[in-house]
């Protein structure tokens, strides 16, 4: 409070230079060592809010505004499924150069950027009246909202924890679902009485204050404030920056067993979130049990958030994954023979438990098995198969349902694959960061 005092009298003394270097001491790297906790935890805040952040660029988020969106511009269901699917891919490039910039610029300058460029992507698009600029508009949120955004939100915790990464990324989910859950309700009750074109315009707006306050809090990494990685009273030497380059990750099979997983999580909940109302409906359930689904899924995915930021202390994230893609799997093979509306609820729980632990899973597993070195990399690549999935799930099972009638085929065609990961998840080996020194020996191209 008494640094802020001196800026203020500085400034208005006219002392501008004096004023920018306490400008520079309040808010430059220095501070955040002489806080009395871990700095980690504030980045950590930050991050959560930036993943809450990609909501329109998100599948769900998008689901809150389809029916005005296509009644507004004449479009039909299929046709706005497609386009989603094409935003989609398009949006997957951004993962990858995402990635790249966050391991060369840092993510303080990646995730301010991001940011402003996305607020003003929803700004616009919350006044698109045309086929052309929709598409354009939405390959770039997709981009821009659910990939970069979600990448370098990531990535912020990565490179901030490693010996309590699991406790943090537990506490980042929990924060990140209730955030979710809260934006979800607010957004979809101004859709309700002031339409979807204000609820988006306040969106933007929202999104380019939380740009402004990222260069405040947000740091690059622990090293780069002068502090050690969780800093700790018997820590004597900082560990060392270690970890697998991209191609030493894809060479091992536990980076594709983490990825399909949570790449198949994410096709099934794209879908189901875009069309739950409809689907729910073919089995007889009104808008009431629907509601009513949403609420179950949003409770046992922070359940699922819990309890697997608790066992991933005791557990491998391979047998995590092997419960989750259970639970998927029974949601799958049970979803034609719903005759209640509670066991909608319990159907609907499976869901939103099995999500809460891939999230957990997804959001510790890159830094966890690979190392902090090249984890924008890393953790780019895994996204590009999240996002290629996502945008294939809306499009095969409405395109299931217009051929065959039902839903069900789907979700039967579906639960195979699951269940194969879940098999693998229980036996695949985990590498550690420290297993990439000796690749890079055995193998120098790597």
């Amino acid at each position: 409070m008494n640094g802020l005092l001196e800026l203020f009298d500085f400034v208005f003394r006219g002392d501008f230079h004096m004023g920018a270097l306490m400008f520079k001491n309040i808010f430059g790297n220095a501070w955040p060592a002489r806080i009395p906790f871990y700095y980690g935890w504030v980045n950590l805040v930050f991050a959560a809010i930036a993943m809450v952040a990609t909501l329109p660029g998100r599948s769900v988020g998008i689901g809150l505004i389809t029916e005005p969106l296509i009644a507004d511009l004449g479009l039909s269901r299929l046709v706005f499924a497609k386009m989603n699917f094409w935003a989609t891919i398009g949006g997957a490039l951004f993962n990858v150069i995402c990635g790249i910039a966050i391991d060369r610029f840092g993510v303080r300058a990646v995730v301010t950027a991001v940011l402003f460029v996305l607020s003003a992507l929803v700004l616009q698009f919350s006044h698109v009246a045309s086929f052309g600029i929709l598409l354009f508009l939405l390959i770039f949120m997709r981009g821009i909202g659910q990939s970069a955004l979600s990448v370098v939100s990531l990535t912020i915790v990565g490179k901030w924890f490693v010996r309590r990464l699991s406790i943090a990324m537990g506490i980042f989910a929990v924060l990140m679902s209730v955030g979710f859950a809260v934006a979800i309700v607010v957004a979809g009750d101004v859709v309700l009485n002031r339409g979807w074109r204000v609820m988006w315009s306040g969106m933007g707006w929202i999104l380019l204050i939380v740009a402004g306050l990222s260069p405040l809090f947000v740091r690059r990494d622990p090293e780069s404030v002068g502090l050690d990685t969780e800093l700790v009273e018997d820590d004597k030497v900082p560990d060392p920056v270690i970890g697998f380059t991209l191609v030493q990750a894809l060479l091992t099979p536990a980076f594709w067993v983490f990825a399909i997983g949570s790449a198949l999580y994410n096709l099934i909940i794209a879908g189901v979130m875009l069309f739950n109302q409809s689907i729910l409906g073919e089995l007889g359930f009104d808008e009431t049990a629907f509601q009513n689904a949403m609420a179950a899924f949003m409770a046992t995915g922070l359940l699922g958030n819990f309890l697997a930021g608790w066992a991933a202390r005791y557990w491998s994230l391979g047998r995590l994954m092997t419960v989750a893609m259970l639970a998927v799997g029974i949601y799958l093979l049970a979803f034609p023979h719903l005759d209640t509306a509670w066991q909608v609820l319990g159907h609907a729980g499976l869901l939103g438990f099995s999500g809460g632990v891939v999230s957990v899973i997804f959001f510790t597993a890159w830094a966890d098995i690979f190392g902090r070195l090249h984890l924008g990399k890393i953790q780019g690549a895994a996204q590009v198969f999240a996002v290629l999935a996502s945008a294939i799930g809306p499009w095969f099972i409405a395109d299931t349902f217009s051929s065959a009638g039902t839903y069900a085929p789907a979700f039967y065609a579906l639960a195979p694959p699951v269940l194969l990961i879940a098999l693998a998840a229980w036996f695949v080996n985990i590498p550690k960061p420290e297993d990439a020194l000796a690749q890079s020996t055995a193998n120098p191209l790597t």
